[in-house]
């Protein structure tokens, strides 16, 4: 069934018009002149084929066919506020889906996060393990990709794109002087002893000491800095860097804006 145009600007127009009984005092409330009020009342009357207020001596009165409207016209108003209200209850909501990759979730983001909600108990997250989900099949609030922008979504670096060699540190054990290869260019003239498929491979590899790897500073910083992994070069410039995104309707969700005010400040 073919919908019937409603001019929602003039019927709330109209309202403020008919509460205050003053063109006037309803161009105070909505912040516009009286012509303005004027002119919007014209057009609804215009529209309805029905007049709806009539001057007298005693000043703005409503006419039987404008006090019928106001009852049902003012209960709209209220589904209109509650819709409102129902589609906003998802921004401020504290239940999160995240797409990340496995590696970068445990070595990065699982201490921060626990930090983050550490005085909301209510927080809920679910995460998703490949990074690259279709946002609307997976339902993601966002997303946190190893690449070097951010695309045609929202986003913001984590840190810049950086990239340390690193290996098992002497004291759990060290490494042998032999390279480990996920996909990234290797210094000139060395080869790769180990080949895997992934950034989260290799972190595993060089953690268990079968070598060394070229990995981004981020994702290796912590490891390096509470012992577990040796930086042996870098960091240096990369071009790749972990971005937390997401398309701008959830980007602009009050709960979006406070996790990434907390992941990047």
């Amino acid at each position: 069934m073919k919908r019937t145009h409603l001019p929602l600007n003039a019927l709330r127009v109209y309202d403020a018009a008919a509460r205050h009984l003053s063109f006037t005092r309803a161009a105070d409330e909505l912040a516009v002149t009286p012509a303005a009020v004027g002119q919007q009342i014209r057009a609804l009357e215009d529209h309805l084929g029905t007049v709806l207020f009539r001057r007298t001596s005693k000043g703005l009165e409503l006419t039987a066919e404008g006090a019928a409207g106001l009852d049902p016209l003012r209960e709209g108003f209220l589904k209109f506020e509650e819709s409102v209200s129902a589609m906003q209850a998802g921004q401020a909501s504290d239940s999160y889906t995240i797409a990340v990759p496995r590696e970068f979730y445990a070595q990065w983001l699982a201490p921060r996060l626990a930090e983050f909600g550490a005085d909301k108990p209510e927080t809920r997250f679910t995460f998703v393990a490949d990074e690259h989900a279709d946002f609307t099949e997976a339902n993601l609030d966002c997303a946190i990709r190893l690449v070097d922008g951010p695309g045609d979504l929202e986003g913001v670096e984590l840190a810049p794109a950086a990239r340390m060699t690193v290996a098992r540190a002497e004291a759990h054990g060290g490494a042998p002087e032999r390279w480990i290869d996920w996909g990234v260019a290797l210094p000139e003239g060395e080869s790769a002893a180990i080949t895997v498929s992934n950034a989260g491979q290799a972190l595993s590899s060089a953690l268990a000491g079968l070598g060394r790897t070229m990995l981004p500073e981020l994702l290796v910083k912590d490891a390096v800095e509470d012992g577990r992994l040796e930086a042996l070069a870098g960091p240096e410039p990369g071009r790749r860097a972990y971005w937390l995104v997401a398309p701008t309707p959830q980007w602009r969700t009050r709960k979006v804006k406070s996790l990434v005010e907390f992941l990047s400040g």
